[in-house]
């Protein structure tokens, strides 16, 4: 496929500045925090420590980009995990104040111009934002500037909408209009494939990882049993599909 077969780059406003489609949850803001801000810092802390930390660099001084950061959430999960080179970004400065408040390094700034301008030189960059709010064409574009903004070797872990889940699969698309289109494994890899990279692994993101909760041994257990029999008639339906989780993420890396 030659370059000028590929999506195009988001239109520009007459400014200069990118037109993103999405409007109620643009992509470069944190949409998941509860009414209660501060509570998620606690509540979102396990979340992001058994679904992001087994794919980050265990170097602590490593150098990381969050971006669509918002309060904060998960640049303060590394800052408690003893990284000690985070930086979060998020549009919205209202959200990023809460992150400032607490001493966490973020600022307000938009994805795609702080890319373009970036030093770069990360080695590891992780947008708390669900792909799914870019469309396919902004999606391969993002991802292009994240891969020049990071170290050879880097790695970037992204996640959005399954929609090899029969349940929510479909719904994920058509409860939102700034969903503009939903991944399995498959069709993930192909985004970061032409984004730049290479040694893609798509993985599950784990609801039920409150283990102080006792209903959440029910809830692992019930969508752990659901999740099998999905598998199972995939596989008779001759489709070799594995990951069938509500949302999906992956890890991959930039060619050294």
């Amino acid at each position: 496929m030659s370059l000028s077969a590929l999506p195009q780059p988001p239109p520009s406003s007459a400014a200069g500045e990118r037109v993103l489609n999405a409007r109620l949850e643009p992509f470069d803001s944190y949409w998941q925090a509860p009414a209660d801000v501060e509570r998620g810092y606690s509540s979102f802390l396990a979340y992001y420590r058994a679904n992001y930390m087994p794919h980050l660099p265990q170097e602590r001084g490593a150098k990381i980009l969050v971006i669509s950061c918002g309060p904060g959430y998960l640049v303060n999960m590394l800052a408690q995990a003893g990284y000690t080179n985070v930086h979060g970004i998020d549009s919205d400065p209202e959200k990023v104040a809460h992150a400032t408040q607490r001493g966490l390094k973020c600022e307000a700034a938009q994805a795609f111009p702080f890319l373009e301008h970036s030093a770069g030189g990360y080695d590891a960059i992780v947008p708390e934002q669900e792909l799914n709010h870019l469309t396919i064409a902004e999606t391969i574009d993002f991802l292009r500037l994240c891969q020049r903004a990071l170290k050879p070797g880097g790695r970037i872990v992204v996640y959005a909408m399954n929609g090899a889940n029969p349940l929510v699969g479909s719904e994920n698309v058509a409860h939102n209009i700034d969903h503009f289109y939903n991944v399995t494994e498959h069709s993930l890899t192909q985004l970061l494939q032409l984004g730049g990279f290479s040694q893609i692994r798509p993985f599950a993101l784990r609801l039920y990882v409150f283990w102080k909760n006792p209903l959440n041994y029910v809830g692992l257990a019930v969508t752990g049993l659901f999740e099998l029999f999905f598998r199972v008639m995939f596989k008779l339906y001759g489709k070799n599909v594995k990951v069938v989780s509500k949302k999906i993420a992956a890890v991959a890396v930039k060619a050294v």
